[in-house]
């Protein structure tokens, strides 16, 4: 075979993983997004910012391998990799890995949960023990306040009369 198709052949290759390499990393997105709530904006936002970096990875691909120029089957290639990812691995990728992240911080949450129960328990009989004076000391909080802005206030007369 001639080294010029060789080199086509290994092109081709490369944009059919780097296909692979983005799906794989938006799947990433998917899982943050199963995990954790996003507003619209948010992803919006997300999705601009990982397609600005795709654009970027490819054109340092074809920049790479192909001198910048742009070839068709590249992009073929690229697509080829991405919807052959999407339909085999990852939805099975993504379901497992993040029920494996669901499960690991129920499991930390729960222990947190044993860890901190003595301080929990110390927190309630402080807060019931204190509990009267905090709203006496909120009391006086409220009338000393409320006796400085009378007295402010009268400052304030006081001296736009002069």
């Amino acid at each position: 075979m001639s080294r010029d198709i060789i080199n086509e052949v290994t092109f081709l290759l490369h944009s059919f993983l780097l296909g692979i390499v983005i799906t794989f990393v938006y799947d990433g997105f998917l899982i943050l997004r199963r995990l954790i709530k996003h507003s619209l904006f948010l992803i919006s936002l997300e999705d601009m910012i990982f397609w600005i970096a795709c654009a970027i990875g490819v054109f340092y691909m074809l920049y790479e391998e192909n001198n910048g120029i742009l070839r068709w089957f590249a992009v073929f290639g690229a697509t080829m990799g991405m919807l052959v990812y999407k339909k085999s691995v990852s939805p099975l990728f993504v379901n497992v890995l993040t029920g494996i992240i669901r499960r690991i911080c129920h499991v930390l949450f729960r222990l947190l949960r044993f860890v901190l129960k003595p301080v929990r328990f110390v927190g309630k009989k402080v807060r019931l023990a204190c509990g009267g004076s905090f709203r006496r000391g909120k009391k006086v909080g409220k009338y000393f306040k409320n006796k400085l802005t009378g007295r402010l206030k009268l400052l304030k007369i006081t001296l736009s009369k002069r």
